[in-house]
């Protein structure tokens, strides 16, 4: 089972960032896919806190796979599915076998930084990078490799429309992190 101390710091702030955004919803079952879930302890704790929707864990990684398959035995939560390879790089077509129509939330929670965007300025807001010192956290990942960073919010807003998204809102959060709230047009 493996273990991430970022995961623990921020779980309740996530917790409470879904609970929120579902709360409308939370009268009825929802499904939720997890892009790269990691460990698992996101996920299993969002089923603790939010009982009305099953969730389905992902991760490329099997070693990661298989630390959400014993956080779900430890806990023992029945509305975590068990984890499925799942690169997002890919087209939707191949992730896992889901049909489009069937997550009612996607969550992808430290992802974004690790995938390609071909953006202009990292984490800017209308050209601003917010807070400076995120410039060292994406010269880091660009360093590990060039195709990652932090991704320009803009970019991911014409993207999320593109595929009949809108952002719907940004959460700022501990630790300088950001939700990105997306919503069906």
């Amino acid at each position: 089972m493996l273990i991430s101390p970022l995961a623990d710091r921020n779980q309740k702030e996530l917790c409470s960032v879904l609970s929120d955004v579902l709360e409308e919803q939370s009268h009825r079952e929802l499904f939720a896919l997890e892009l790269g879930s990691g460990t698992g302890q996101h996920v299993v704790n969002f089923a603790l806190a939010l009982p009305f929707v099953t969730w389905q864990p992902s991760d490329i990684k099997e070693e990661s796979q298989e630390s959400i398959r014993s956080y779900i035995a430890a806990t023992r939560v029945k509305t975590v599915l068990q984890p499925v390879h799942l690169d997002a790089s890919q087209p939707w077509e191949k992730w896992a076998g889901l049909p489009c129509s069937s997550c009612d939330v996607i969550v992808a929670i430290n992802l974004l930084q690790y995938s390609s965007f071909k953006t202009v300025e990292p984490y800017a807001i209308n050209g601003t990078i917010s807070p400076s010192c995120m410039e060292d956290l994406d010269k880091e990942l660009r360093e590990m490799n060039p195709e990652w960073g932090l991704p320009d919010i803009d970019t991911l807003r014409q993207l999320a429309f593109g595929n009949g998204l809108r952002m719907e809102r940004m959460i700022e959060m501990e630790q300088y992190n950001k939700c990105l709230v997306f919503r069906k047009l």
